[in-house]
């Protein structure tokens, strides 16, 4: 028996360090065994413009290059064009590139491939201005998007970024278990208001920041901070929560759960 209680506090203990992932400032410790995946050599047989499997030999990059990289979903059920344009705006996208951000990635969804390529054909006429970020897109991936999240933390050659999500429960569940910062953007267009809702219950908790398609660089700067004031998930100095949910009681609010 109490050899069995050993392995099983041990075994929490290795699940509580893979959450506790928060990397240091500089962004260029790996930690965790966190994969290099911007290294692959072939490129992914469905989304072969996806960042993640971007064709780019290790040896290519200069030492001096350090990636950082946001990425940004509206998740498969429901369009959100709003936000893809609201990223691909001068004021965004000059934001990103005060903060050293190299790279902007979309996952972009059933319309979104129409708004990329118009963005591109402005930049290529000079009419628009990409601020030196490398932006790529593709609509989903069915497997989920936790690869393409976790080309955002910390690795070689490689600073913690940013994930920009719709307020779906599956999208916000999946970035914070990988530990970034994550700004969740409502879609005002649906008919229902519990995308808000969840938003800004987790937004109060500290979990997430609560980002407004008016004024997405101002929720880039929110990030920061948020990054600044954490350094492991759950968060140990996470605010005050009135309901006394905790991050469970919300989400299984959201996901319809009762006791």
């Amino acid at each position: 028996m109490a050899i069995a209680l050993c392995c099983k506090q041990q075994e929490l203990r290795t699940i509580g360090k893979q959450l506790m992932v928060f990397s240091d400032n500089s962004g260029l410790t790996e930690r965790l065994g966190t994969r290099h995946l911007l290294s692959r050599k072939t490129p992914h047989p469905k989304h072969p413009t996806s960042l993640l499997y971007h064709n780019v030999a290790e040896s290519q990059l200069s030492i001096d290059m350090v990636q950082r990289i946001c990425f940004v979903t509206i998740g498969a059920t429901a369009s959100f064009d709003q936000l893809i344009k609201a990223t691909l705006s001068p004021g965004f996208l000059q934001a990103l590139q005060a903060s050293d951000y190299t790279t902007l990635s979309l996952q972009y969804g059933k319309n979104g491939q129409q708004i990329l390529q118009e963005f591109r054909e402005n930049v290529a006429s000079g009419r628009q201005r990409d601020y030196g970020m490398d932006i790529t897109g593709f609509d989903f991936n069915k497997q989920g998007l936790g690869q393409e999240m976790k080309t955002v933390k910390a690795g070689k050659n490689r600073q913690e970024g940013v994930v920009i999500s719709h307020a779906g429960s599956g999208s916000i569940l999946d970035a914070l278990r990988i530990s970034v910062p994550l700004i969740v953007v409502p879609n005002p267009s649906l008919l229902d208001n519990h995308q808000a809702e969840l938003a800004e219950e987790l937004a109060k908790q500290g979990y997430v920041v609560y980002g407004h398609l008016e004024d997405l660089p101002a929720a880039l700067r929110e990030a920061e901070k948020l990054r600044d004031n954490k350094s492991a998930w759950p968060p140990n100095n996470h605010r005050a929560d009135p309901s006394g949910q905790g991050l469970a009681g919300v989400m299984d609010d959201e996901l319809g759960f009762v006791d």
